[in-house]
């Protein structure tokens, strides 16, 4: 605002000199004896040139208000950004702005809004608690916020993270990389890279509030030749500690509503996708019910991707916050607590052995492992040999999660 009003006063100093220039010399030719005029000629060429530099005095006045006011309206813009967000960009508000048609540009803001978006829906719904706001640097490159509540009377620990990072990718992450089918072709070993997401994980103290979790991020890898390699990934997907039908169905409605909008084939290929990739092979069963999941998907276009993507992620407050809403002042035995534990024991299973985001996270150089980390629950159970009784409501979830079922038709 100060620069602004500068330039203003400048503007309006230099507008009045130029004007009271070009009356000067309009009066100065006005009252020149005959002998000195110049000729008609002349005469009409001097009086142009002093309307001239009159109309250039207005000229660059208005042109200097007009800069002021855009730069008035941006820095309002900025304000309205700061307000919406938890904290300021990574990128910082002025650049995202000046490259605010690029992807790269507008997914990062995507990633700030829902971010906020989620933790003020979970915060309305938890007002004892409030979410500790952690901005980080990445001395190789980029950083991140870490948005983390814990302890609270609804949510034991939930987490929204973004993060935007870029710099070199490790060996060891390109070789994941790699394993997935993935060609890329390093100069002198090195692969540059910028990757951007949101993630969050949702642990609530009740055991009838089922746990959440998404997901959405963009990757681009630059290859030896300078040809860009990009694909966007992601999901949401809800892991139960005990079988509600209503709360399943609503959530799998939800998320595919916003998967029609894009293509009636999305929902069914990424909501089977998600229950094979949540799959904890060494017990037999999915980490939860599942929900949407997909990665590495480069078509039809980089917009199309992306504005699918941006769907995915408005619909995670309708899809969750209701169910919690429904279930949070739900009564519980102290047995419904136990089987809580032994449920989170094996979402840490599933976590730590075969998530990629987390596996992704520890590869990277100069990763923040307390951010990469903030999925796992602050407390959780393993028993030996633990089987729940047959027909039981344990029992009940188990066969879901050996099982999967369509919860839309």
């Amino acid at each position: 605002m100060a620069a602004a009003a500068q330039l203003l006063r400048g503007a309006a100093r230099a507008a009045p000199a130029l004007a009271l220039a070009a009356a000067a010399g309009r009066r100065a030719l006005g009252s020149a004896p005959p002998g000195l005029a110049a000729g008609r000629g002349g005469r009409r060429a001097a009086l142009a040139a002093a309307g001239a530099l009159g109309g250039l005095g207005l000229g660059l006045w208005r042109r200097q208000r007009a800069a002021v006011a855009a730069s008035e309206e941006e820095e309002k813009e900025e304000e309205e950004l700061r307000q919406r967000f938890m904290a300021p960009p990574v990128s910082g508000l002025r650049e995202l702005r000046r490259r605010r048609r690029e992807l790269r540009s507008r997914m990062e803001l995507l990633i700030m809004e829902t971010q906020a978006e989620v933790c003020r829906a979970l915060a309305a719904l938890d007002p004892g608690a409030a979410f500790a706001v952690d901005t980080w640097e990445r001395k190789e490159g980029g950083g991140g916020i870490s948005c983390v509540l814990q302890d609270g009377e609804v949510f034991e620990k939930a987490g929204v993270n973004v993060s935007v990072v870029f710099g070199l990718l490790s060996e060891e992450a390109a070789r994941q990389m790699r394993s997935r089918g993935k060609s890329l072709k390093a100069k002198d070993g090195k692969l540059p890279f910028c990757a951007m997401g949101v993630s969050s994980v949702i642990h609530p103290k009740n055991p009838h509030v089922p746990t959440m979790h998404f997901n959405y991020r963009y990757f681009e890898i630059e290859e030896a030749d300078g040809t860009k390699q990009w694909w966007f990934g992601g999901g949401t997907d809800l892991t139960p500690t005990y079988l509600n039908e209503e709360d399943a169905v609503h959530f799998h409605k939800t998320l595919k509503e916003a998967c029609d909008k894009h293509d009636l084939k999305l929902y069914p290929k990424y909501k089977k996708w998600c229950d094979d990739y949540f799959y904890i092979k060494h017990r037999g069963e999915r980490r939860g019910i599942g929900g949407i999941f997909f990665d590495d998907v480069d078509s039809p276009s980089k917009e199309e991707v992306f504005q699918f993507v941006k769907s995915c992620a408005k619909a995670v407050v309708p899809c969750y916050i209701p169910i919690v809403k429904r279930h949070c002042h739900d009564s519980f035995t102290p047995e419904e607590k136990l089987w809580q534990q032994l449920r989170r024991g094996r979402y840490v299973e599933f976590n730590l052995v075969y998530d990629r985001g987390t596996k992704f996270g520890l590869l990277t150089p100069g990763s923040r492992i307390e951010s990469i980390l903030m999925s796992l629950p602050l407390t959780a159970r393993w028993e030996y040999m633990h089987t729940p009784p047959e027909s039981s409501k344990e029992a009940e979830i188990l066969e879901v999660l050996r099982n999967p079922r369509d919860w839309v038709h």
